[in-house]
């Protein structure tokens, strides 16, 4: 079952990046950190690993040597994000600029609350 829900994170992630722009930082690494349990270390060596066919192989080989990368979870991700972001930037087109900064900025804002108030 967890490769199912990894390929779902993956998929949402996927999805706002290609709607947004955005995706390792602003998405996977608080799912990973508050839905999953693993460390800021972690989160962000797996959500490198995640980026790693387009960017990101040498940081992700320094957090893999560290042991703060998970390649299972890494993988399945990375397989949802990659059709997630074709659907994410299909959806968006549709959604007029002025609403799109509106959902960005609250999005934005929503995260950065809960990393403050360290929840």
């Amino acid at each position: 079952m967890q490769p199912l829900l990894y390929v779902t994170i993956g998929l949402i992630a996927g999805v706002l990046a290609g709607m947004f722009g955005i995706g390792g930082g602003t998405v996977l690494i608080p799912v990973l950190v508050y839905l999953f349990g693993l460390t800021q270390h972690q989160a962000q060596g797996t959500t490198l690993a995640v980026m790693v066919p387009p960017i990101g192989l040498l940081a992700a080989l320094r957090y893999y040597w560290s042991g703060n990368v998970k390649l299972g979870m890494a993988g399945f991700i990375c397989a949802g994000f990659l059709i997630g972001g074709l659907l994410g930037a299909h959806f968006v087109q549709g959604i007029n600029e002025t609403l799109l900064k509106k959902l960005f900025g609250f999005y934005l804002g929503f995260i950065a609350l809960k990393m403050i108030m360290g929840k």
